[in-house]
């Protein structure tokens, strides 16, 4: 491997060009485009100037422009500055410290695994040309958790409204079991997840009540049964994984609450009943086939918020059309794909009533 800017070749473990100086790129597992994408953003700094990232909004559209093939990569590093994480190696005068608080700003705010994280905090610091060593890295998160756990140990006594982690509960597939042949399904409160596939195929579920403490529900979850009518979200939920309610051909409303950044791959592909769908102005992206085979869904308000929509998430939805505001990402994104669309002056209060009679 060799410095890109000086051609410096470049030991396995270099985290700066033993030549130039410069800091040196890096694999992520799980991210086999990360050295590029990493150069690429990079050159977005070298062109454009530091203001250029200090600009969310700005940035983002450089995002968009630079890396249209990397849709999964995009959508993350947008979620990311979206939550603030950049700000944190902006105005921090450690940089290691700064990456540390980039990085866990991403694991709070966007509900990712810790390779996810990693791979923000990396981009974005080569970007700003700062040293990225992991043993250093490793150190500052030792010692944030520690003081944590101090500070933890230190209140008398131990209190049950501490913060809650995402994986702090997780009802799983086996606590699901019982529940096989039941009609209303009521998950106890203090659980924070849902497993991935946990009650996926459950045919005889047509109610489900979810606890206030839940903040995610796990990739296809919830798909496949078949006869799901009602589920309230609660204002905790943070993250909906991919394909959660997917072929639920029952389910007809559902609302997205504050706090979702998401609407990932086929969350609700081929839910035929649905008609009703309230989409927070938190949501930045929806993924592939998120709405796809969604027959009956007739109109939709996308916010102001969404600046990401993949080409084939509304085919099969013969009635669709899309309201938005004018000029907005989504307007563009209705034309340029021939979807119906009808826009909406900017500050115009909708509500769930007005679009469904709409």
């Amino acid at each position: 491997m060799q410095c890109e800017f000086c051609q410096a070749e470049l030991g396995e473990n270099d985290v700066v060009c033993p030549e130039c100086g410069k800091p040196v790129a890096h694999e992520i597992e799980g991210f086999e485009n990360a050295v590029l994408i990493q150069q690429t953003l990079k050159t977005i700094i070298d062109e454009y100037g530091r203001e250029a990232v200090e600009d969310t909004h700005r940035f983002i559209a450089l995002l968009k422009d630079y890396l249209p093939e990397y849709d999964k990569e995009r959508r993350l590093l947008i979620n990311s500055l979206l939550a603030g994480s950049l700000k944190f190696m902006l105005d921090e005068t450690d940089s290691g410290i700064g990456i540390t608080r980039t990085r866990s700003c991403v694991l709070s705010e966007c509900y990712v695994t810790e390779e996810a994280a990693d791979f923000v905090a990396i981009c974005f610091a080569y970007m700003l040309g700062i040293v990225y060593d992991a043993s250093v890295i490793a150190e500052h998160i030792n010692n944030a958790e520690k003081a944590a756990e101090e500070e933890d140990e230190g209140d008398a006594p131990a209190q049950s409204g501490a913060p809650l982690k995402i994986n702090s509960k997780v009802f799983q597939t086996a606590n699901a079991a019982r529940f096989r042949i039941s009609g209303n399904v009521t998950i106890p409160e203090g659980y924070t997840k849902i497993d991935s596939f946990c009650f996926n195929g459950f045919g005889f579920m047509r109610t489900l009540k979810l606890p206030n403490t839940l903040m995610a529900i796990g990739e296809y979850s919830l798909s496949e049964c078949k006869r799901l009518k009602g589920v309230d979200l609660p204002a905790s939920l943070k993250k909906i994984g991919r394909g959660a309610f997917s072929q639920c051909s029952k389910l007809a409303v559902i609302k997205i609450p504050q706090g979702v950044l998401e609407i990932e791959d086929d969350t609700f592909s081929f839910c035929e009943s649905l008609e009703v769908v309230e989409i927070p102005d938190t949501v930045s992206s929806i993924g592939a086939q998120a709405f796809s085979g969604c027959d009956k869904l007739r109109k939709l308000f996308l916010p102001e918020s969404v600046k990401y929509i993949d080409n084939n998430a509304f085919t099969y939805c013969p009635e669709l059309t899309i309201r938005c505001y004018e000029n907005s990402y989504v307007h563009k994104y209705c034309l340029k794909n021939e979807i119906t669309v009808e826009t909406v002056v900017k500050g115009a209060e909708l509500t769930a009533k007005m679009i469904e009679e709409g």
